[in-house]
């Protein structure tokens, strides 16, 4: 076996926190989407929520166990996009911001698993 440089191990940690506190704020929009938000608002909350609690699961199962380098790439790839994606869904509802970031996300959500998709396939 061999052995991950301390790098790619902190790498993985952080993907891995930083998909658990994903989740953890999906399920903070997604009470305040149905309790407190404005109800225009509450399809694109319920929607940034939705992609935050997959990815953020995705990332903090994944992340831990990642070897390779391609590997946390497209781990990496995965949060930038849910941040960029949800996030814009988030400011669009609670602050009228336009949503240009959300298909820059979406796209590098896209691409974030199609690469990990191709880094399984590796032997």
């Amino acid at each position: 076996m061999h052995s991950v440089p301390p790098m790619r191990v902190r790498w993985r940690r952080v993907l891995a926190a930083a998909g658990s506190l994903l989740a953890a704020l999906a399920v903070a929009v997604s009470a305040y989407a149905m309790h407190a938000a404005h109800p225009a608002a509450r399809e694109r909350l319920l929607l940034a929520a939705a992609f935050a609690v997959v990815h953020g699961v995705a990332l903090s199962s994944l992340a831990p166990w990642e070897p390779r380098l391609l590997g946390l790439w497209a781990l990496t790839m995965l949060l930038a996009g849910v941040l960029l994606f949800a996030g814009s869904l988030t400011a669009a509802a609670l602050l009228g911001a336009p949503t240009v970031l959300a298909p820059v996300g979406g796209s590098l959500l896209i691409l974030g698993w199609l690469l990990h998709g191709a880094d399984r396939l590796r032997d």
